[in-house]
């Protein structure tokens, strides 16, 4: 009977972390090109042929009016650091890139530019 009793304490314990850890679980969603924002969460502006564009948390955002839209990231355009997750992959010809969320990115001086790979 304490065996049982031992289960079922232990059954409960388990249940109660699992729940309070599953609660904690965050899922990102990245909005789809040409979706209309009203306001970027902490973005880095960066400016590519005399457009302000926003760049936050992997999304690139195009200005239109006071809003902004998501935009595909323009090719040539340098950021200081790559966002965090991104993936390292060796080219055929030894090259070193860099991937995140589709976009492709290459080191460059002190920073890097989206490419087409």
């Amino acid at each position: 009977m304490k065996n049982l009793k031992l289960v079922f304490v232990l059954l409960f314990l388990f249940g109660i972390v699992s729940s309070i850890t599953a609660q904690r679980e965050v899922v990102q969603v990245y909005p789809k090109h040409g979706t209309v924002v009203t306001k970027v969460h902490k973005p880095k502006v960066v400016v590519h042929n005399k457009v302000n564009f926003r760049f936050a948390d992997g999304v690139w955002y195009k200005p239109r009016g006071s809003k902004f839209v998501v935009c595909a990231a323009p090719v040539g355009i340098q950021i200081r650091h790559l966002p965090r997750g991104n993936k390292v992959v060796k080219l055929r010809n030894g090259r070193k890139v860099y991937k995140y969320k589709g976009i492709w990115y290459k080191k460059q001086g002190r920073g890097y530019v989206v490419v087409n790979v």
